[in-house]
């Protein structure tokens, strides 16, 4: 399973027009009630191989390639997945102390393993959709504060 790292190299124009490709092409096969569909890989020496893949696999592998499509770099993190304090801080783009600091004021759950911290993915997103809807509240009352005032803010 690919484990986050926010270091992930960029593709390349060649990886971002077959990615466009693929994920148009694939995208077809979604419409469809089934659970399963059944693809066809092409081996080295030219023959083909059928593999059956549930459609929400199908669903996530278009999803990922629409993303490299649009140039970005994509990480897949099993939900039930630990990080270390060092991933979760770079997974919310803070400094590892910052997050310690957080954790220890218990606004963002963790266990130890021996004397190592570890906090759950589910958990960190948790917070980062919370202190997201916290940014976008504040900036509303702005926005709005902004208009009351007159402030050239439409």
């Amino acid at each position: 399973m690919t484990v986050f790292s926010p270091a992930r190299q960029l593709p390349t124009a060649e990886e971002i027009a077959l990615a466009k490709e693929s994920s148009r092409a694939l995208s077809v096969y979604l419409q469809t009630r089934a659970e399963t569909q059944q693809i066809e890989i092409l081996g080295d020496e030219g023959a083909t191989k059928p593999v059956r893949v549930p459609v929400t696999a199908l669903r996530m592998l278009v999803d990922i390639l629409t993303e490299i499509g649009e140039g970005n770099s994509v990480s897949i993190i099993p939900i039930h997945a630990e990080f270390t304090t060092q991933e979760a801080a770079d997974m919310l783009n803070v400094s590892r102390p910052f997050l310690v600091q957080l954790l220890e004021r218990g606004e963002i759950p963790f266990h130890k393993v021996g004397a190592h911290r570890r906090v759950r993915y589910q958990d960190v997103v948790s917070y980062k959709e919370k202190i997201d809807a916290e940014r976008s509240k504040a900036l509303d009352a702005l926005a709005k504060q902004a208009q009351e005032l007159n402030m050239g803010y439409e």
